[in-house]
């Protein structure tokens, strides 16, 4: 079992170098992975939680941790994909890979904040498609030589694209458990990462993509199978929606330990803590209690 964790990019922190210093910490304290999340305006639920305080751009933050790690996973929890143009997503992707000698993971989703659809322009009612297209653009750019991708709103051939990855591609973790999200995960994605499944959920949604991925012809042992679950960093979930989620105690190392093994027995390879605060010496102080307490139990 791996364990990552995520940095606080979209908690309001004023001072971005106290985000920046979570990539160190975690890596130095034994986390297998930092992860980063993906908005681009304070609006819906976000504006309530933050109103005009920074919510940093994910790939920027990775950039720097890249320079400041050397052993993490960097990985986005998850990017909104129909939010991206996916050519330039795929090269600055491609371009992080490289800078940070192949250690990139993208966990990508459709979103679902309608008031973001609307402020940049972009059809929610075509996020699926958008999604499934923006996945294989980029598993195109970055897997072959002269690559080439032809449909409505794309159209190119005969191009040279690079630099490509230091993997043989980027993988793609597909977020979410509805049932889109699921078809999606069996026929295109490189591994599973839902947010506040249950154990015996993410059992059943496991099984439920192994088999379709099957059907398809492709080979499941190749996926990831992960998960986002949240911590509660103050004794309690940090909002209501995560109130209506598993959420894991902060609080009983103890506790945690067996709640992270019986996903383990789930078939979790990969478990990603979300500590959703912008408390930074709450967050420090809870890390080391995970490292110290935790992760020793996964070694």
């Amino acid at each position: 079992m791996k364990i990552g964790v995520t940095i606080p990019n979209n908690w309001g922190i004023e001072t971005p170098q106290q985000v920046l210093e979570f990539g160190p910490m975690a890596e130095n304290l034994g986390f297998d992975s930092v992860w980063v999340m993906d908005h681009l305006f304070n609006t819906g639920y976000i504006r309530e939680r933050l109103e005009d305080k920074p919510y940093y751009h994910p790939m920027s933050t990775l950039s720097y941790l890249a320079a400041t790690t050397s052993k993490v996973t960097l990985g986005t929890s998850v990017l909104v994909l129909p939010y991206h143009n996916p050519v330039e997503l795929a090269k600055y992707a491609a371009t992080l890979d490289q800078i940070s000698g192949g250690r990139v993971t993208l966990g990508v989703g459709v979103g679902a904040m309608t008031e973001e659809f609307e402020a940049l322009g972009i059809s929610m009612r075509q996020r699926g498609s958008l999604t499934d297209e923006c996945m294989e653009i980029m598993k195109e750019l970055w897997s072959n030589h002269r690559p080439k991708f032809q449909s409505k709103r794309w159209d190119f051939s005969e191009l040279y694209f690079s630099p490509k990855p230091v993997q043989s591609s980027i993988p793609l973790w597909v977020g979410g458990s509805s049932p889109g999200a699921m078809k999606r995960a069996a026929l295109r994605g490189d591994g599973w990462h839902p947010t506040g499944q249950s154990p015996e959920g993410y059992a059943m949604g496991k099984q439920e993509i192994t088999d379709a991925a099957a059907a398809a012809g492709r080979d499941p042992s190749a996926m990831t199978w992960s998960t986002r679950v949240e911590v509660e960093v103050h004794g309690k979930p940090s909002s209501d929606r995560a109130a209506t989620r598993t959420t894991l105690p902060g609080h009983d190392p103890a506790m945690m330990t067996a709640s992270i093994k019986a996903y383990e027995d789930a078939g979790v390879e990969h478990m990603v803590l979300a500590l959703n605060s912008g408390d930074v010496p709450a967050l420090k102080q809870l890390m080391e209690t995970i490292a110290r307490e935790v992760l020793p139990e996964f070694r």
